[in-house]
């Protein structure tokens, strides 16, 4: 194909689906398209090679994110070629239909579960104080119908006549004999000729479960969690993968964080401004503390209030809170107000009279 097609087209989905429905999508075409069901035909293997080639983009988050911003075009030259598209791909597949994508050695053993990567956004609240959030997952289980087998109940898997049953097959040439593994199989042994309606032979079906995760006091943006054995189960009594948390943090509406630093705004008077006050500061925490304002205090100058900050994930450090003063404009007045003020402006034009001629 002269042209490449958009990758959402190839598997089927809108531009919004998400991770469960492109898993499906590309199950689906994988069956249908795969070369052992389609032997000999070009065809089949060019469809096949187009729909891994776009799993392999849409189901890595990184080039997802890329491919929308800037298409085809987005993915040259950041290390996107056929190859890495296809070993990110063989997992994947394994994971579907029991075997590697390209054909290559067979893991009869116990094998280690894939992990899991999802998204969490937390309030700032939830970032600096510390939570436990329990995650709603939808991760692939075992079919109920099947029992994992990938067979149509009732029926039962057939040895490869291909290999006999072996997984790998033999060829000579001259006096060296050659073994590799067996195309039609996959080096299982033995082949599906019913696949279960359930599962459409996967041997898997989506099911939700829960996880609950702590996230420590001070996690920011971009942090990274791991949850111990909460990924995909093992395979032949292998272990299960880790379960990956990338934080997010929701704007608050009275306070940004910059590192261990809290930057927050206080509206005050001009009296307050001019004078000096003590005032109440709600922190994040609810507790309060008072603001000093020295008199003279201008729009846009800071009070630090030390140790208010987030607290150091990685130690005992914690950061300060930055509050920036905004002097409030009334719009309305009374009338003594307006009088008030006029008094004020003459007495400060007065005032800088007569430091003007002193000068």
């Amino acid at each position: 194909m002269s042209e490449k097609r958009c990758y959402y087209e190839v598997l089927g989905v809108e531009r919004n689906a998400g991770n469960a429905d492109i898993r499906k999508a590309y199950k689906k075409l994988a069956l249908k398209y795969h070369p052992d069901r389609n032997a000999g035909s070009a065809e089949a293997e060019a469809q096949f090679k187009e729909v891994t080639e776009a799993v392999g983009v849409l189901s890595d988050d990184d080039k997802r994110s890329r491919y929308d911003q800037f298409g085809h075009a987005g993915l040259a030259g950041a290390g996107q070629n056929d190859g890495d598209i296809f070993s990110h791909v063989q997992d994947l597949f394994a994971d579907f239909f029991g075997g590697a994508a390209g054909g290559g050695r067979s893991q009869r053993g116990p094998q280690r579960g894939r992990d899991v990567r999802v998204r969490q956004t937390l309030t700032l609240e939830d970032a600096v104080l510390g939570c436990k959030k329990e995650l709603q997952l939808q991760t692939p289980v075992e079919c109920v119908a099947c029992k994992g087998s990938a067979c149509e109940p009732g029926t039962q898997p057939q040895k490869c006549k291909t290999c006999e049953g072996a997984g790998q097959v033999s060829t000579g040439r001259g006096f060296i004999l050659f073994t590799q593994t067996c195309p039609t199989c996959e080096g299982q042994g033995r082949v599906i000729a019913t696949p279960c309606k359930r599962c459409e032979g996967a041997g898997w079906e989506e099911k939700a479960r829960s996880v609950t995760v702590t996230f420590p006091a001070g996690i920011d943006e971009g942090h990274r969690l791991r949850v111990a054995g909460q990924g995909l189960a093992g395979k032949a009594g292998g272990p299960a993968g880790h379960l990956y948390v990338d934080v997010a943090l929701a704007p608050h509406t009275r306070f940004e964080r910059q590192g261990l630093d809290l930057i927050a705004r206080k509206q005050v008077n001009f009296a307050e401004a001019a004078l000096g006050a003590t005032l109440p500061f709600k922190l994040l925490d609810g507790t309060v503390r008072d603001l000093d304002l020295r008199a003279g205090t201008q729009p846009g100058d800071v009070i630090s209030l030390a140790g208010s900050g987030a607290p150091d994930v990685n130690g005992p450090g914690r950061g300060s809170l930055h509050v920036v003063v905004q002097v409030e404009v009334p719009k309305r007045l009374s009338k003594r107000a307006k009088q008030l003020l006029k008094e004020l402006q003459e007495d400060l034009a007065a005032s800088d009279g007569n430091e003007t001629s002193a000068s």
